[in-house]
């Protein structure tokens, strides 16, 4: 599909941004996708913009909630486990694209709805994958776990 990535990074972002932050993540989201589209992606159509960052914000942050309220997921992050966190991945991956999607199709915009979904699913998944597992990787370079203090 023309413009949807198979490996979409800024996903990671996405998903980082309201498990960290919560709500101000997700309201930076929400603006700095509000300005892409406005500026960059859609700069004649103001409700499309508005609807691509409030897509791309809301969905992230309703994952968070349902990992607190359903996966068991502390706010703090405290009990966040590779285990959680791959389970939040797929999750996030099909709520962002579909809140977009159900957006084109509101819109009016069907043509390769099914497949755009499926494409965008599979680069927000992989995106994230990407971002999430490259962070993993800093910290245990820059930040080595210590051993037990004598």
């Amino acid at each position: 599909m023309r413009g949807i990535g198979w490996i979409y990074l800024p996903a990671g972002a996405r998903l980082l941004c309201p498990l960290l932050l919560g709500l101000p993540g997700t309201l930076g989201v929400v603006l700095g996708s509000w300005v892409i589209c406005l500026f960059y992606l859609y700069p004649d159509d103001l409700v499309r913009s508005i609807a691509g960052g409030l897509s791309s914000g809301v969905a992230p942050y309703l994952v968070y909630v349902l990992a607190i309220r359903v996966f068991g997921m502390q706010p703090s992050l405290g009990n966040l486990t590779s285990r959680r966190l791959l389970l939040l991945i797929p999750v996030f991956g099909v709520a962002s694209p579909l809140m977009h999607h159900l957006w084109f199709w509101l819109h009016g915009d069907t043509v390769n709805l099914a497949q755009g979904l499926l494409v965008m699913a599979v680069g927000d998944m992989a995106g994230a994958l990407v971002v999430i597992y490259a962070l993993k990787f800093a910290l245990a370079i820059f930040m080595p776990a210590t051993g037990a203090r004598r």
